[in-house]
């Protein structure tokens, strides 16, 4: 073998690791919606928590991701340990199929059927096909391309290792390099080194399958070996839960945990058998279908088996990362920067918690508004709770999103984080405004100032109106609906009308001498806020429109609303002001 043959396998390495990345991270890209839709149904059950991780694991094609990601979840709170260990066991039989597909390139046979089987066949099309729709295609179609691209290339990696490797059949060192690995002991450390360096139990044994062509690779020294590779693999959950809460490493010991006792048995009930029913491929030759076989073989096996005894994975794992004494009740992150490496999920998640932060705030407003006609201190102080939450659900959300920003995001996960970052502002606002809304209901208290009946019948009116708008502002952000964003602006003009003649009828009051300045300072404040509330839920549904739209010109947006070119406008204007009228006030009722 010549130094020219050590730069090809160098070179084939490449290719193959680059082809596998650009393929798993465009799978996840292309799939993020799906990915979080499927990531959202967690369950206590082991069995569908087995197949959510097996079915995770196969779109993104990397154990490790989802093993992390499941790190990140419990350390979110999202998930529980028992929940954590389906999915586990899950991601360990959906990192198989990548060895499935490499194994194909081992079929051979003169029929068009079987040679196009073969991805030495098909993958050079994909690659041609998949270089245009990346250079000339956009969205999902994009994001195929880079599928397809990278799966091309991963082939032509794994082809390249191949033909460099072939040379060392005649090479004896090499030959006696595998022997040793029939020692279990040694084939399971570099099995685990590998992996561990690699950070891929996928690449690593593709890699295991291109040696296999030199014929070198026996069953009995690829079976330690492949063991090896799925203990080195939880080095990824390892490093990642370092500086999460417990349960979050418990997680990752239950992964390190399931493939040693997994390997250990495996390997222990594979050579008794041996050593009774000598088996006759023990010292064969092993091709890349023997290493899938293999590969799958050992992880579905080992599920079955520890499956029923996932209690005791978590009691061993809570044993090595055991409860404080005295220690309070466990905290958890708004937004784990784990599920930064998964980024579909970490914007799916980042929209939830804005979600959250939405319906805090509106609630907020909702008890804010209920002091103003019965003064109640206890929901008071909860208010002012509600408005520092909102405060730190503003500061995580604008820092994470700002990491974010530097991932590659699908079209759909950039909008997403787009309008976040045009709306959570405002939903902060909204909350000082019902802080602003307790002060001003304290001062009346205080004060012993208290409205006429007539002036609570039109702040009634107003605040209908001004609930109405909040629940459609938070129901079409959460819902991402920008039909339903299209209904706020014009009720936000009524809102803007019903303010001006609620303060019409006021200053009515006091040229009758039937209301007094100092109820008008606090009406003002009143006021003031709810128009306020009602501005921030319009910039909050222009931003929706816009951005989904790929434009941000707010004041073309408005101009254009409002100035009679939308007849839908006009007509959901005229339908909300007539929902919102004020009683005619008699004399006496002006006090």
């Amino acid at each position: 073998m010549s130094i020219f043959n050590v730069f090809t396998l160098m070179g084939g390495i490449a290719m193959f690791l680059y082809g596998m990345d650009l393929m798993g991270k465009s799978l996840e890209q292309t799939a993020g919606s799906k990915l979080q839709g499927i990531l959202s149904k967690m369950t206590s059950n082991p069995v569908k928590g087995l197949l959510l991780g097996l079915a995770v694991t196969a779109v993104i094609q990397s154990s490790g991701a989802t093993t992390v990601m499941a790190v990140g979840f419990v350390n979110s709170g999202l998930m529980t340990l028992s929940q954590a260990i389906g999915v586990i066991m899950g991601a360990n039989i959906g990192t198989t199929v990548t060895g499935w597909l490499l194994s194909l390139s081992g079929l051979e046979g003169e029929s068009f059927l079987t040679q196009m089987l073969n991805p030495d066949a098909w993958s050079p099309i994909l690659g041609f096909v998949g270089i245009f729709m990346y250079m000339i295609c956009k969205g999902v179609k994009h994001g195929v391309g880079k599928i397809m691209l990278g799966f091309a290339i991963l082939m032509f990696g794994m082809d390249t290792m191949t033909t460099a490797m072939k040379p060392l059949a005649g090479e004896p060192w090499f030959m006696e390099l595998f022997l040793s690995f029939q020692n279990p002991i040694l084939g399971m450390i570099a099995g685990a080194v590998l992996t561990a360096v690699l950070q891929s139990s996928s690449a690593a044994v593709g890699i295991l399958q291109a040696l296999s062509a030199t014929g070198a690779v026996t069953y009995s020294s690829a079976m330690p070996i492949i063991m090896g590779q799925n203990i080195g693999t939880t080095i990824t959950a390892l490093l990642s839960s370092t500086g999460a809460n417990k349960n979050a490493k418990r997680t990752a010991f239950v992964h390190l945990y399931f493939n040693l006792i997994g390997s250990v048995v495996f390997l222990v009930g594979f050579y008794a058998l041996n050593a009774v029913l000598k088996f006759s491929f023990f010292n064969a030759q092993i091709d890349t279908f023997g290493i899938a076989i293999v590969h799958t073989a050992f992880n579905v096996i080992t599920t079955a088996l520890l499956l029923p005894f996932n209690k005791m994975l978590e009691k061993l794992a809570i044993a090595t990362v055991p409860d404080a004494p005295n220690e309070g009740k466990e905290k958890h992150e708004l937004l784990d920067e784990r599920l930064l490496a998964t980024p579909s999920v970490a914007v799916n998640r980042a929209v939830i918690v804005g979600g959250d932060m939405a319906e805090i705030s509106r609630t907020a407003i909702l008890q804010a508004i209920s002091t103003v006609h019965k003064w109640d201190a206890v929901l008071a102080d909860e208010i002012q709770r509600k408005e520092k939450a909102v405060d730190h659900y503003e500061d995580v959300l604008g820092t994470y999103l700002i990491k974010l920003c530097t991932k590659r995001l699908s079209p759909e996960d950039y909008h997403s984080v787009n309008t976040l970052m045009h709306t959570i502002g405002d939903f902060e606002r909204i909350s000082d405004y019902a802080t602003n809304i307790i002060e001003a209901t304290q001062d009346m208290k205080e004060k012993g100032i208290k409205f006429s009946k007539g002036a609570m019948e039109d702040l009634h009116v107003l605040e209908s109106a001004l609930c109405d708008i909040l629940e459609r502002t938070v129901d079409a952000f959460q819902k991402g609906d920008c039909y339903l964003a299209g209904k706020i602006e014009p009720m936000e003009e009524v809102i803007d009308g019903l303010v001006r003649e609620v303060k019409a009828r006021h200053i009515a009051r006091m040229q009758a001498g039937t209301c007094s300045i100092e109820h008008g300072f606090i009406l003002d404040d009143l006021l003031t806020s709810y128009e306020r509330v009602a501005d921030h839920c319009s910039n909050i549904a222009v931003a929706m429109v816009e951005v989904a739209e790929d434009k941000f010109d707010t004041h073309e947006y408005l101009d254009h609303v409002r100035s009679g070119k939308s007849a839908k406008f006009e007509e959901r204007y005229e339908k909300y002001r007539g929902r919102y009228t004020f009683k005619d006030e008699e004399p006496d009722e002006q006090v």
